[in-house]
């Protein structure tokens, strides 16, 4: 029997989960910090604005051929919050296949060009999880499949609930998709 018992590294799956809690909770390091700040208030247009967005991505287009790349698809759903700012979580299929999730809090800067109000810039920051085993070094400062990430994205309002959106993903690849607030 050995002197000291080290107990089995605990699941990829229970360890994204705490992470997703952890980057949607609001922790009490600081009177006036949260992850989330504004969480509990309403939207900025008040009661009736929407308070959620939906991101859904069924293109990916890699900026290099890579024969072990397939198609990435991906969902998200974003909290919305006061001063253009939201926090949420991204759910898809990673480069090479793996299942993968995205804990994020985010800005958007809407109208940008006086001449294109419909046209925003935004930007997020998380930390994804996937990529592992073989796959560990295709995203940089991976440790256990976890990696800090900022997607920074360009889109247009089509309608005032509904827009198309392109994300940057470093130098790997860019996401279109479409975003749906209610």
């Amino acid at each position: 029997m050995p002197l000291l018992a080290i107990p089995s590294p605990p699941r990829p799956r229970i360890l994204c989960t705490l992470a997703l809690l952890a980057a949607l909770s609001t922790p009490a390091l600081a009177t006036d910090w949260s992850l989330c700040p504004g969480l509990g208030e309403p939207a900025p247009a008040g009661p009736s604005a929407p308070r959620y967005e939906v991101f859904v991505s069924p293109y990916t287009h890699h900026w290099s051929y890579d024969e072990e790349h397939e198609q990435v698809y991906a969902v998200s759903l974003s909290r919305l919050l006061p001063n253009n700012r939201y926090c949420g979580f991204s759910l898809f299929r990673n480069s090479f296949g793996q299942p993968s999730a995205y804990a994020f809090v985010g800005k958007s800067w809407p109208g940008l060009l006086p001449g294109a109000p419909e046209l925003y810039v935004s930007a997020s920051a998380g930390i994804i999880y996937g990529y592992v085993g073989r796959y560990k070094d295709k995203v940089p400062l991976n440790v256990g499949g976890f990696s800090p990430v900022i997607i920074p994205a360009i889109g247009y309002r089509f309608a005032p609930g509904a827009s198309f959106e392109i994300q940057l993903l470093g130098t790997a690849a860019f996401m279109a998709g479409a975003t749906w607030r209610f």
